[in-house]
């Protein structure tokens, strides 16, 4: 029977293999700041290729923008942040730790979907629920996530700007500009990948919940009386996209969220729920924002954002559809899903079964023995053939690794370990009868191939 996958190993296996490092490491860390290392940072960059690949470079609908992190704070006024971006806090009166109401109750149990402060504050005290360290708990009260900084030199209430806590808002208010610039049709959307910043009280489960993460979001408008359509057609683009990345269809989950626990600007929202080790947790959403934002921000700004359709000569408030993928999660959710162990040779094995779109590297390069002068020169040359072997083929050449460090045993574990799915022996039939060995990661299987054939096998 398969072992459970659980976060540790991931960690671990983060750690070892460098996906994945704790942020400011040799200071003792940060709490909810990871970075990515070089094989973390190639998966991370490919599945930012594939989703903008899918929806911007293959429509012609979606405008891609890069917005400024930093925003004039009257963006964040019109649009709710400022007074209401909030999670519930409760404080240990004791060590004054601080902890999320509803997750404090979560963990004790109790359903705290649709409740206020004062719910939450009556069922922690009725029901004399103590923190992690057996002490009491304080009022429970709104606690705003935005990161506040200054600009200009001199600190004060003037200056005051934040950190955007959500990429979303800087398409909003580059809606006039997108029309006026390009003069689309609608249905029309923009398309944005970037850092959004967010001061979780208690972060937790390493790259699931931190304070720094990244977005890959669209902002699509259309017709209100068109919004289903659009809204339906995204549905089934999220689907289709974690087959992209190699994610499992039978353990993605769709929650359709009801009206009590809805953010008050829209009017249907679907939670992309999936299994990660830590249980069935939200991966990506999807939203009709309706008309919230756009209507916002043309009484904050005085700025019209309606649109006019030429045809019909109708001037309107378009409706937002807005599909929501949090990078970091996704991250996670591919290396949960490839993550597995099994029985080779005469020990257990960890292997990664990443989807050939989406593994650091295609394929690795292997010389049987690294003090064989003659050999290492032959690998080296297999190794440059199968470079320009996958240039021809639009594959990067910095996907196809040479390894010749510690026995050709560990070497394997190692690849397996970083989810490369081919291993290229070169050994001594290579300078003989012109051959390598090429090793299948998932199966192990391995199959003696000739060199001049190679082309072939991987077109």
């Amino acid at each position: 029977m398969a072992k459970e996958t659980t976060l540790e190993d991931i960690i671990s296996l983060c750690k070892r293999r460098g996906f994945i490092y704790q942020g400011s490491d040799i200071y003792g860390g940060l709490s909810g700041t990871w970075d990515y290392g070089p094989l973390g940072l190639m998966i991370k960059d490919q599945v930012k290729r594939l989703w903008w690949e899918r929806f911007v470079d293959n429509r012609s609908d979606i405008y891609g923008v890069d917005a400024a992190i930093l925003m004039n704070p009257k963006v964040w006024i019109a649009s709710g942040h400022v007074g209401g971006f909030a999670d519930p806090l409760v404080e240990d009166l004791k060590t004054k730790k601080r902890y999320r109401a509803d997750h404090v109750l979560e963990a004790a149990g109790f359903n705290v979907s649709g409740k206020s402060l004062a719910d939450m504050d009556t069922m922690i005290k009725e029901n004399k629920i103590k923190s992690i360290d057996g002490n009491d708990f304080g009022e429970v009260r709104q606690f705003n996530m935005m990161f506040k900084t200054n600009i200009g030199a001199i600190e004060s209430d003037d200056n005051v700007v934040y950190l955007r806590p959500e990429t979303a808002q800087g398409m909003f208010v580059n809606f006039k500009n997108i029309q006026d610039t390009f003069h689309p049709k609608l249905p029309f959307g923009m398309a944005q990948i970037g850092k959004a910043f967010r001061n979780e009280i208690a972060p937790r489960d390493f790259v699931f919940r931190v304070r720094e993460f990244e977005q890959m979001e669209i902002e699509y408008f259309t017709h209100p009386q068109r919004a289903d359509e659009a809204f339906s057609h995204f549905q089934k683009e999220i689907k289709e996209f974690i087959l992209d990345i190699g994610l499992d269809k039978e353990k993605l989950h769709e929650l359709e969220i009801g009206d009590e626990d809805r953010a008050h600007y829209s009017s249907r929202t679907i939670d992309f729920e999936y299994d990660f080790p830590i249980g069935r947790k939200e991966l990506f959403g999807l939203a009709n924002r309706t008309d919230f934002d756009l209507k916002a921000h043309s009484e904050g700004s005085k700025v019209d954002l309606s649109y006019f359709d030429e045809e019909t000569k109708e001037r309107f408030i378009p409706h937002c559809i807005e599909p929501s993928f949090g990078l970091d999660r996704t991250i996670l959710a591919i290396l949960s899903t490839a993550y597995a162990t099994d029985d080779m040779g005469e020990e257990e094995r960890i292997v990664l079964r990443l989807h050939k779109n989406i593994a650091p590297y295609r394929i690795a390069v292997l010389p049987l023995v690294k003090n064989k002068e003659e050999l290492v020169n032959k690998a080296k040359e297999v190794f440059e053939m199968v470079k320009n072997i996958a240039t021809k083929n639009g594959i990067a050449k910095s996907k196809i690794v040479y390894d010749e460090t510690q026995s050709i045993g560990k070497r394997y574990r190692r690849q397996d370990e970083i989810g490369t799915p081919i291993c290229l022996t070169v050994d001594f039939d290579s300078l003989e009868k012109g051959t390598v060995t090429l090793r299948d990661r998932d199966r192990g299987k391995q199959e003696v191939v000739k060199i001049e054939d190679l082309e072939n096998i991987f077109k």
